[in-house]
């Protein structure tokens, strides 16, 4: 049996292989109804109005990585998925899957953290479950959520709604998950080395909201990172996107890992991001409102959409060109 006829680590890793795992497997079946256009959070039509559905399931390794843990981040993508999708977290369920012989100390911290992130994003834990298998049938703890919340008026977003000319933000700085879970992983003790970013994005959202209606398309640039999402929202479209290297935010931690590793923090993944396209008359407006708040203060315009359809292209510090291509093969998998 070749490889092609069997999952492999990097269907999970954000590139290609992902994007033709979810195309070919998934939206073939199921994507005539709300997963059409693959948004991170579904509109749902109820007798009452409209909601914002989600879920998601968390087995990043290790469990615990500089800047928190499997359950804060559980809460934060579940909450994160529902804001860039033009929602107001409400309520969320919280699965868990432990493996035998897991110290309760580490499952207590990880609750902790799940109850201090829920009480921060002001969302309710409204169900859950849980299960444990035997020892090597789970590596430790995996956590699966779902969330719920109610639609920001003027919000319509959708990759069909961006024009050339559009303003691309990014809210803080990049690839900061990443290299901390890997940092974590590989046991590599970097002094003051990347920390996780992970991080509700609700406010983020909520502060765009007076500029809704030009706000074409969000997103939290997560496995694959901003790369993997450019490319998605560009494909099969009549318009591109250029990126300005000397614009995109780094910290500097996180960038000397990430030369000292050979990787390019563009495929690496945040949690705690917002992407955001929008009309160039309301990028100021976004970057003033974002820059009030403690998780937007190193927002920045990175580029801006172009009539070069389906590229995605850097302009580099050099004053040159290159592509910035879907993130192929496995990048990093398991940081979330």
């Amino acid at each position: 049996m070749s490889n092609f006829e069997v999952v492999q680590l990097s269907h999970g890793g954000g590139g290609a292989l992902s994007r033709n795992l979810i195309r070919d497997e998934i939206v073939s079946r199921f994507g005539a109804g709300p997963l059409q256009g693959l948004p991170d959070a579904a509109r749902v039509s109820l007798a009452a109005g409209e909601v914002i559905f989600t879920t998601d399931s968390y087995v990043v390794q290790p469990i615990e990585f500089p800047g928190g843990n499997i359950g804060s981040l559980a809460v934060h993508g579940t909450v994160n998925d529902i804001a860039v999708s033009g929602g107001r977290p409400r309520w969320l369920s919280l699965a868990l899957i432990l493996e035998e012989g897991l110290p309760l100390e580490v499952l207590r911290r990880v609750l902790d953290a799940a109850q201090a992130a829920a009480a921060a994003c002001n969302v309710q834990i409204a169900t859950g479950d849980t299960k444990v298998v035997a020892r090597g049938q789970c590596d430790r703890l995996y956590i699966n959520t779902a969330g719920m919340g109610d639609p920001i008026p003027g919000f319509r977003l959708g990759a069909s709604t961006i024009r050339p000319g559009d303003a691309v933000l990014v809210s803080g700085t990049l690839g900061d998950h990443g290299l901390a879970v890997l940092s974590a992983r590989k046991g590599i003790d970097i002094r003051n080395g990347p920390v996780s970013d992970s991080a509700p994005v609700h406010r983020l959202v909520a502060a765009a909201a007076p500029v809704a209606a030009q706000v074409r398309f969000m997103r939290d640039p997560t496995r694959g990172g901003v790369a993997a999402v450019l490319n998605e929202l560009v494909e099969g479209q009549a318009v591109g996107v250029l990126l300005q290297e000397i614009a995109l935010p780094f910290a500097p931690q996180t960038r000397a890992a990430a030369e000292m590793l050979g990787l390019d923090l563009l495929d690496v993944a945040c949690e705690g991001r917002v992407l955001l396209v929008c009309a160039a008359d309301a990028a100021a407006a976004v970057l003033a409102a974002w820059r009030q708040l403690p998780e937007g203060q190193h927002a920045a315009q990175i580029g801006q959409v172009t009539s070069r359809g389906g590229q995605v292209v850097l302009e580099t510090l050099m004053g040159g060109h290159r592509l910035v291509d879907v993130p192929q093969g496995e990048v990093l998998p398991r940081i979330c």
